[in-house]
């Protein structure tokens, strides 16, 4: 048998990730001769790391979360549109040309993601939204709710100087952003149709409890992207005030197919993938033990 091609998911901390069951999981379905599994690794060795990549030549893709994504887009040959308007990477797919040199390709499948997770959960279009949080997945957020049409967008962010860049994409995107102020958060966002949490594990966990305090009952769709542990201290929050919660773990599913479709096609499987969507999200749920899809929803990442 052939030495398999090689995929990975990178970030720091990793240990948690469940791309890796995601992913292989899907490999296996397709028959496609693939390893994937998981690399800790921070911003100062991603350069290095991608190096290695290159020089190795036998790899089909890597799946980059934080805090890499802004990172990334430093350090590729190409940038797909929607990576390059983002200015964040989430994927990124390796190919070689006849000389064996690999090319890497920045692409951001945070979007499709995020669209198909909370449309999943019931949210409908023109909501008024909030972020919480500015960083790479703060503006893959502003993209998924531009596609949602959201009237209105209040990103809730700690330090206005670091989050000017997610103003610049917001005002690319023709978003209707505003920066709020975090210790704002609490009290507002009850108001808001749809939220969407990108702070890491636990970093909504004081706003949780300031939240819960307030009272007010929450009506709208929370999708929290952290989903280790799960539920969070913010789901469980929005949960007890009557919102619904969509865990992140779906939007971690979504973006997966897109990321398996992409790789599948740079490793040699052509549409295998897209051809066999439907089971390829359903042997997905199952290795995270999420519910299988309907074949509606199983339509919806594409």
């Amino acid at each position: 048998m052939d030495t398999p091609r090689q995929g990975a998911v990178l970030g720091h901390p990793i240990g948690h990730s469940q791309s890796p069951a995601l992913h292989n999981a899907a490999y296996q379905l397709l028959g496609a001769n693939f390893s994937y599994r998981a690399i800790d690794v921070e911003v100062a060795g991603l350069a290095a790391l991608l190096a290695q990549v290159r020089a190795d030549g036998n790899w089909y893709g890597l799946s980059v979360t934080m805090p890499l994504k802004n990172a990334a887009v430093d350090l590729v040959d190409e940038l797909t549109p929607v990576a390059r308007a983002l200015g964040a990477v989430n994927t990124i797919i390796a190919t070689n040309d006849d000389a064996g040199t690999t090319f890497l390709r920045g692409d951001n499948t945070d979007v499709a993601g995020i669209v198909n997770a909370l449309r999943h959960a019931g949210a409908g279009e023109r909501p008024r939204a909030a972020i919480l949080g500015g960083g790479g997945t703060a503006v893959s957020a502003l993209a998924a709710l531009v596609e949602l049409d959201a009237i209105e967008i209040a990103v809730f962010v700690r330090d206005p100087g670091k989050a000017a860049g997610t103003l610049e994409v917001a005002a690319a995107l023709g978003a209707p952003a505003s920066l709020a102020p975090f210790d704002a958060a609490a009290g507002a966002l009850a108001g808001f149709d749809v939220v969407i949490s990108t702070l890491p594990p636990r970093g909504a966990d004081a706003l949780a409890g300031e939240f819960a305090a307030t009272g007010n009952a929450a009506a709208g769709v929370l999708l929290d992207v952290a989903y280790d542990p799960w539920p969070s201290a913010l789901a469980q929050a929005w949960e007890g005030r009557g919102g619904t919660v969509v865990a992140g773990i779906e939007m971690l599913l979504y973006q997966g197919v897109e990321q398996v479709k992409l790789f599948a096609a740079a490793g040699g499987y052509g549409t295998l993938a897209t051809d066999q969507q439907g089971d390829v999200i359903n042997v997905m749920c199952d290795a995270i033990g999420v519910h299988r899809r309907k074949p509606h929803e199983q339509n919806m990442a594409g």
